[in-house]
């Protein structure tokens, strides 16, 4: 496997070429906005495209060149505790950033502890020339760590997602962007078992914990998954509805992403390695079973009976067009070899798939490997351009030569008219035990 020269070989910004046709992230806008202007026919407005990744608690600044597909390093942050997610808001001049000094439910092998002590989401001030992130107000602190955070449609609150114990917090955002007081729920919610994203659906109305549960291990039995479904007004959540086929069992349901016409929600299930297709109501809710469920992995890479606990599913978006999902498949499981853990086999890539635009049905149309391990997410940028994925980790593997390591690293491609990607190039990532590539994502500049 090759490597890329690092950042600090790549050509100055007066080497480059001009920028090419980007908008925002469309993991970062609410899905009523890709909607708007899926609908309208528009083309993304020219600009300068920044992306942010997050290796522990320092989070970096790259431009993109889209003409040569390069990454160039600028400067960096840190916060308090490890990066943990990242969302930009509806007006695109603020970026919340959450952090902890907490870990999975499980002890890790770098040593991060289960649960830490402190947690909380910091405000940032985009520079709209250089992209530069500039802290605004002070950072709100949180009970637990916090999985995942996003904002609700208007901007006028951020909503927390924690994974132990499972839960969900909402933060008023001040008109200046700053975050504001907690805003307490009508009722006690029904949060599930190990929350792992909250996303607010583009109707304003309701908001979903996407509530993973555990798979069952030698000491423990399993916890069911479920989609948790709230009403939600003003920032005020209150209990709706309860999403877990076959009672959350056989459900390890880990992220979901809505499509820009507003008919559907995509979800990844981790452990299963499948998509599934929900649709989604006027008034925000889902069905209640899925109209289609498909396998991520490719048939012809690894057959699903010899598929161990470490490949699962991870993150999922759906491309600005409405045409293709995304998704990442992640391998992990290792072998000793003369003494050494080393990669035991499996899928470490994104997997494409087509939208039937009837009916939404996902098709399969490639596999493509990330050169790396551990992809645990990657951004697509809402053009439909490029698609970045952050490789989390290093691993030893077998080679002629014996046993090398394969670094951690960010890989790029381009995105076909087919959705189909290209692979560009990578670049290996300086990590450790305890500060992994745990985080990526795009913006653009006004």
């Amino acid at each position: 496997m090759k490597h890329r020269a690092p950042f600090s070989d790549l050509p100055s910004s007066r080497a480059l070429g001009r920028w090419g046709q980007i908008a925002f992230l469309a993991m970062f806008a609410p899905a009523v906005l890709a909607a708007q202007t899926a609908e309208a026919g528009k083309t993304p407005t020219p600009g300068r495209v920044v992306l942010y990744a997050a290796v522990g608690a320092e989070l970096t600044q790259y431009d993109l060149d889209q003409e040569h597909a390069a990454l160039i390093k600028r400067d960096s942050i840190t916060l308090p505790a490890n990066v943990q997610e990242a969302w930009l808001h509806p007006s695109h001049k603020y970026f919340y950033v959450a952090w902890s000094n907490g870990g999975a439910s499980y002890p890790s092998p770098g040593g991060v502890p289960p649960k830490g002590d402190r947690h909380g989401v910091s405000a940032f001030r985009i520079d709209t020339v250089s992209g530069a992130l500039l802290p605004h107000g002070n950072p709100a602190s949180l009970p637990h760590r916090p999985i995942f955070i996003t904002t609700d449609i208007d901007g006028t609150h951020m909503l927390a997602a924690s994974n132990d114990p499972s839960g969900l917090t909402v933060h008023r955002i001040l008109p200046d962007g700053t975050i504001g007081a907690q805003v307490q729920p009508a009722e006690p919610l029904d949060v599930g078992i190990y929350g792992h994203q909250v996303r607010a659906d583009p109707s304003g109305q309701a908001v979903i914990l996407v509530t993973r549960g555990n798979g069952p291990t030698a000491a423990k039995a399993e916890d069911p998954g479920a989609l948790k479904v709230f009403s939600y007004k003003n920032g005020v959540l209150a209990n709706r509805l309860s999403i877990a086929p076959g009672g959350g069992f056989g459900y390890q349901v880990r992220h979901l992403d809505f499509h820009p016409s507003g008919k559907w929600a995509f979800v990844t299930l981790e452990r299963q390695n499948q998509i599934h297709v929900y649709r989604r109501m006027a008034d925000g809710t889902l069905s209640t079973s899925p109209l289609f469920a498909k396998g991520t992995l490719n048939d012809t890479l690894m057959h699903p009976a010899k598929v161990g606990a470490g490949q699962t599913a991870a993150s999922i978006h759906v491309h600005p067009s409405g045409r293709f999902v995304y998704v990442a498949n992640r391998a992990m499981d290792t072998v000793d070899v003369q003494g050494k853990q080393v990669f035991a086999g499996g899928e470490n890539t994104i997997a494409v798939f087509s939208i039937n635009q009837q009916t939404g049905e996902p098709t399969l149309i490639q596999s493509i490997d990330t050169h790396g391990f551990q992809p645990r997410t990657f951004a697509l940028d809402s053009s439909g351009s490029f698609l970045a994925v952050a490789n989390q980790s290093s691993l030893s593997v077998r080679d002629r030569a014996g046993v090398s390591t394969v670094p951690a690293s960010m890989a790029l491609f381009r995105v076909r008219d087919d959705g189909k990607l290209e692979f560009a190039r990578k670049y290996d990532m300086e990590t450790s035990a305890t500060r992994s590539l745990y985080w990526v994502g795009m913006v653009s500049l006004p």
